[in-house]
């Protein structure tokens, strides 16, 4: 089986991409991943094929010339995506002018650049699976263009496929309404002589990693795969070979803050200071230069550039975390309580659904001072049903299937796709 993995290049999206590819290729299938020429190297790292197509078109670069507004941006989920947390704002009006916007500046430029080339590249080596993540339409155009299987693959929760079905509920029987999403990649089908369906927005299937108890769903067809954690090259420092003295308490907020954005949105200094007198081993993963803001590190704190979460997560009694899903589903894996601090696209409704479950605490990064996290950090640390919630969170994560447990699945959904779309050429 051929299958073709397709993603915008970001590093931070690509790396949830990388187990499944390494599950299917050595399952015994062809394996490629397709995205912009300067990605080539971050896909040609993880140990897989990289497939360039189109140009060079970084979205990020568009926005230097607009800081304000992408700093107004990182504040929770874009209009209409956050319906899907607050669907009490689900009007038509609403949907239909955020679909308008995010269909011209984000689903567009982010696509564009890739979409002729890979449908090209894509009915020369015709994939019979097409995995994409869920705003890498050019995957579900390729697809469409060849008639090939295809589906999600997601990295945070599926704020695209809820926000769908808030959107057809309100369209039903009103065909006249208008549809900016469909419209868009209508227009694309017809280019490359099909028609469009719904699957070109959701997929014929979704691949989620989160577990049920973190997941918001859509009325699709979803196939749950445990987390893997991957993060590019990495390596365990000796002093993370040993067990700490003292309970070990890591910090990290994130590569997309400083990567992308004009930085944390919490004070770090002013957190430092508040877990100064504690008896704890604080790790904090700060860039260089967020260290260099800093005025003073306490004897309790070890600052560092990176190090392998997985690691870390493993030696530690509790976590303070931005509420990324990847860190969050990495910290899960080892059943320690975590303190979420978030603020960007969906890591305030992440947040939320993980204190609901009783393994961590969280504080909007707006209202979070150095008290606030001492609080809540000495809770986790003393109250034992934290713990308790972290140890029912890693076994409802540990029951989910690996990506090695769905390939047969996926070689499954291949198979009776071709047999379907046998018998509508028959027809």
């Amino acid at each position: 089986m051929r299958v073709l993995f397709v993603t915008y290049p970001e590093k931070t999206i690509f790396q949830y991409l990388v187990p499944l590819a390494w599950a299917l290729r050595t399952a015994g299938h062809d394996v490629r991943v397709a995205s912009q020429p300067r990605f080539a190297g971050v896909i040609t790292q993880a140990g897989l094929t990289a497939v360039p197509v189109g140009g060079d078109r970084e979205i990020w670069r568009v926005a230097e010339g607009k800081p304000e507004q992408v700093e107004a941006s990182r504040a929770g989920l874009p209009p209409p995506y956050d319906v899907a947390d607050a669907p009490e704002k689900a009007s038509w009006d609403y949907l239909r002018d955020g679909y308008r916007t995010q269909v011209t500046w984000w689903h567009r430029m982010k696509n564009f650049p890739m979409i002729a080339q890979l449908v090209t590249y894509a009915r020369h080596w015709r994939p019979d699976l097409i995995l994409w993540e869920p705003t890498s339409y050019a995957g579900s155009i390729a697809a469409k263009a060849i008639g090939a299987t295809h589906g999600r693959l997601m990295y945070c929760l599926d704020i695209y496929g809820v926000t769908r079905d808030h959107y057809l509920r309100l369209k039903d029987g009103q065909e006249d309404r208008e549809d900016p999403l469909a419209e868009w990649l209508s227009g694309y089908a017809t280019k490359y002589g099909t028609s469009f369906s719904e699957d070109m927005i959701t997929g014929h299937f979704t691949i989620d990693q989160l577990p049920e108890s973190l997941r918001i769903t859509a009325d699709l067809d979803y196939l749950p795969m445990r987390y893997v954690p991957y993060g590019g090259p990495a390596t365990v420092p000796a002093w993370l070979r040993t067990a700490p003295a003292r309970p070990r308490v890591a910090f990290t907020l994130g590569l997309t803050a400083t990567e992308r954005f004009g930085g944390y949105t919490v004070d770090v200094q002013d957190v430092f200071d508040a877990l100064a007198d504690l008896d704890i081993e604080l790790v904090a993963t700060l860039t260089d230069k967020a260290k260099q803001n800093l005025s003073r590190i306490p004897p309790n704190t070890r600052v560092i550039p990176y190090v392998p979460l997985h690691d870390l997560a493993a030696t530690c009694s509790a976590v303070i975390h931005h509420a990324g899903a990847a860190t969050l589903a990495t910290t899960s894996l080892h059943a320690v309580p975590q303190l979420s601090i978030p603020y960007h696209f969906d890591q305030p409704a992440l947040a939320r659904k993980l204190t609901e479950q009783g393994a961590g605490l969280d504080i909007h990064s707006t209202m979070a001072t150095g008290a606030d996290v001492r609080r809540d950090l000495l809770r986790l640390l003393g109250e034992p049903r934290f713990r308790a919630g972290a140890r029912r969170l890693r076994d409802e994560v540990l029951a989910m299937p690996t990506p090695n447990e769905i390939v047969p699945r996926l070689e499954s959904l291949v198979a009776h796709h071709r047999i379907a779309h046998r018998r509508i050429a028959q027809h």
